[in-house]
This record gives structure tokens, C-alpha cells and sequence, in this order.
């Protein structure tokens, strides 16, 4: 029994390993799919190969996996395995088929349903809440098991207390596994984002200084040259479309030099309070064309050294893209709050929006990328530049069609 018991442990451990090896650096979009594929492969074993005992019973552990994706996937993800098990279990035959088949759809219809509230919880609140799901699941289990048993002898209720332990301790080391990967790839994720940041920064300090002078040369030449009444209809179209390029490259270029290192006139010791009422009466003209509401609420009292001008821009390039957002819906709400959590300055900002999918967040401020046909994807890069400088983070939670909130989180 133990050997077998070792086994199914096994069973549980190889879709962790192989997902570390082969499926790591995949898409996210790509991660709940490979999942349930491990997930049903490891379910599949586990019940192929149950541990016999000596009363009768025959117990594994393919709830395991089962608990785990309802938790991570929601009902989108776990319908396809309640699928797989139902079928498979249907296939193997035996007693305890229809009890099977009802405990699967309870568990079906009740675990997912709290999906979203676990994935907020921190890392050590999502193992704990799967250890006690996993030990309410198993007891109601044993309990329907008491049902079938009739009388209950001491080698029940010695299986009751065994099953509750392993399942518990099955799931808890699957559970640190499983929040340590995570977490690594968060790490990867972070050091990447912050080694493509200082790569811009530095390529911004050397080169944009030098590439906007003579742009300024050349579009004061084309000025005066669109001035003179000696060149034809013809010239001076194409002096006209020069400038508008010209000014297109000096945006970029602009951009750009909002990457270079703080400046030290630039720098104050502040709430932040000046620079969120500034860049909201900036915006608000914009909001208006676009028939967005803005609702702001500030509630800080923390201070922080930055740069002024960065931290503006960061701001409007924030407010600007949830305005934006929300042009194709005819307008909405923009919400601001700004409170302190513990010693860190905590900023959200929500917009009732398009929304984005999990690619599309998991690409956001990387060069180049936008989700605007016209957008070149440096503002977005240029917020997280900014955030990184002040040593804060950003999580980004995101519905297509519902909307998106930024939380910026800034220690003091």
C-alpha cells in the first residue's frame, strides 16, 4: 500500500516537473491549456493505479489535480477535466462510479466558484486555502463513504485520518511547488522587464541628444523654406509632409529622453499630492471631449523623493490610455485613488474600458508593443521605467469588455 501510495505522489509530481522543463518559458496564454492536459494525464494514472485496502476500500489521490485547476482555472479550465475524469472513471467500471460521478460534479459546481477570490490572495493564502479545500473536500468524501459503510469500525475511522493527512500533505507540497514556480517567473519576468529598461534608458542618454539637434536644424530650414513664395504648389507639399515627419520624429524622440536618469532639479520630497491634482486638471479637458466622468479620491499622507516631470508623464500616459480605452464605448468612468498601505504609496487607476486579454497584459511595457494601431508602445514603457526607478511594482488586472485597473504600489 505504501509503495503505491509513493507511486500515486508520483503521479502528481511528473506534470509539475515536466511543465518546469518543457512549458515554463511558453505564452501565458498558453499555461491553462498545458495544465489541464498535465492535470488529466496525472488523474488518468492516479486512477489506473488506487491503493487497495485491506476493508474493502479503494482509495487514490486524482482529486488532488483536479482541486488544483478548479482553483488556478476556474470553470473554463476544470469543465474539460470533470470531462476526462468522468469518462475515464465510466471506462475503469467497478463499484462507486455513480458516487464518483456526484462527488466530481459537486466539487464542479463549488470549487471554481471561488477561483477569482483565491488567485488575489498572496502566495501563502493560496496554499493555505488549498489545504483546507483540500481537506473539506476529502472529509465530505469519507463522509459519503460512512453512507455506503453503514457501520463505522475503528479501520474507517483509521482510513478517515490517514486519507485527511496525505491528501492535506499531498497538496500542500504541490501547492509550494506550484507558488514557487510562479513566483520565479515573476522574478525572470521582473529582472528582464528591468534589464530591457535600463538598455532603453541608456540607449536614450547617448543618442537622443545627439539625433535632436540636427532635427531642429533641419525642420527650422524647412520652415523658412515653407515661408518662401519662389517654390510651386508641388514643393510645398512635400516641404509640409517633411515638417509633419520631423514632428513625429521628435515625439519619439522625446519619449525616448523621458527615459534618462532623474534630474536633480527635477527632484522633490513630496506626497505626491501636487503632481496628482496637476496631471488630473491636464487631463480632464481630454476626458471631456470623450465623454469620460473622472472620479478622484487621495487619501495619503507618505512621502517619497522622485522626479517631478517623470512622475507627471507616467501619470497622464496612465489616465491618457484609460481615456482611450474608452473612446469606442462612448465614454465611461475613470476612477483615481491614491492611498498608503503600510509604508507604501498605493495608486489605482480604472478605467471601464475595452480591457485586455492575459497576452496582452503579460506584453505590456515591453518596446514597441501597443495595443493601439497608432501607438508606438513607449509610453507604457516609459510608465514602467518610472515605477522601476522608484523601486514600486505593477499589477495589472484586466476583463475584455469589463475594463482595466493599474495598481501601482510605491515604497516609502
Amino acid at each position: 500500500m505504501f509503495e503505491t501510495l509513493l507511486l500515486n505522489f508520483l503521479f502528481l509530481l511528473v506534470p509539475v516537473v515536466i511543465f518546469l522543463i518543457f512549458f515554463e518559458n511558453r505564452p501565458y496564454a498558453s499555461h491553462g491549456k498545458v495544465l489541464v492536459l498535465l492535470s488529466a494525464v496525472s488523474m488518468i494514472l492516479c486512477i489506473s493505479m488506487p491503493i487497495q485496502l485491506s476493508i474493502g476500500f479503494i482509495v487514490d489521490l486524482r482529486y488532488i489535480p483536479f482541486l488544483i485547476v478548479a482553483l488556478y482555472g476556474g470553470y473554463r479550465n476544470v469543465f474539460l477535466l470533470y470531462i476526462i475524469l468522468n469518462l475515464y472513471r465510466l471506462y475503469v467500471g467497478g463499484e462507486g462510479t455513480m458516487q464518483s460521478f456526484l462527488f466530481s460534479t459537486t466539487m464542479m459546481v463549488i470549487v471554481p466558484y471561488y477561483s477569482a477570490k483565491f488567485l488575489k490572495l498572496s502566495s501563502k493564502g493560496r496554499i493555505l486555502w488549498a489545504a483546507i479545500a483540500s481537506f473539506l473536500t476529502t472529509g465530505f468524501y469519507l463522509l459519503t463513504l460512512s453512507f455506503a459503510k453503514g457501520a463505522l469500525n475503528k479501520q474507517f475511522w483509521i482510513l478517515v485520518l490517514n486519507a485527511l493527512t496525505t491528501y492535506v500533505i499531498f497538496m500542500v507540497i504541490l501547492m509550494i511547488l506550484i507558488e514557487k514556480i510562479i513566483a520565479n517567473m515573476k522574478n525572470r519576468d521582473r529582472i528582464m522587464q528591468s534589464e530591457r529598461l535600463k538598455v532603453v534608458s541608456e540607449l536614450a542618454a547617448s543618442v537622443s541628444h545627439e539625433i535632436r539637434n540636427p532635427l531642429t536644424v533641419t525642420s527650422g530650414f524647412l520652415q523658412l523654406l515653407n515661408k518662401s513664395k519662389t517654390i510651386g504648389p508641388e514643393e510645398m507639399q512635400y516641404v509640409e509632409l517633411s515638417l509633419q515627419e520631423l514632428k513625429r520624429a521628435e515625439k519619439i524622440v522625446s519619449d525616448y529622453l523621458s527615459f534618462a536618469k532623474p534630474q536633480s532639479e527635477n527632484m522633490v520630497y513630496s506626497d505626491m499630492s501636487t503632481e496628482l491634482e496637476y496631471t488630473k486638471n491636464v487631463i480632464m479637458p481630454y476626458a471631456s471631449i470623450h465623454k469620460v466622468r473622472v472620479e478622484f479620491h487621495f487619501n495619503n499622507s507618505l512621502q517619497k523623493h522622485y522626479d517631478r516631470n517623470q512622475v507627471q508623464q507616467c501619470l497622464i500616459n496612465l489616465y491618457k490610455n484609460g481615456i482611450e480605452a474608452m473612446r469606442d464605448k462612448g465614454g465611461g468612468t475613470l476612477s483615481i485613488d491614491i492611498s498608503e498601505k503600510k509604508q507604501n504609496i498605493v495608486i489605482r487607476i480604472q478605467d471601464t474600458g475595452v480591457g485586455m486579454t492575459r497576452e496582452e497584459i503579460s506584453r505590456l511595457g515591453k518596446p514597441y508593443y501597443s495595443t493601439k494601431e497608432e501607438g508606438t508602445g513607449l509610453g507604457m514603457l516609459m510608465v514602467y521605467s518610472t515605477v522601476d526607478k522608484l523601486k514600486g511594482f505593477i499589477e495589472v488586472e484586466s476583463e475584455k469588455g469589463k475594463g482595466t485597473t493599474f495598481l501601482i504600489t510605491i515604497p516609502t
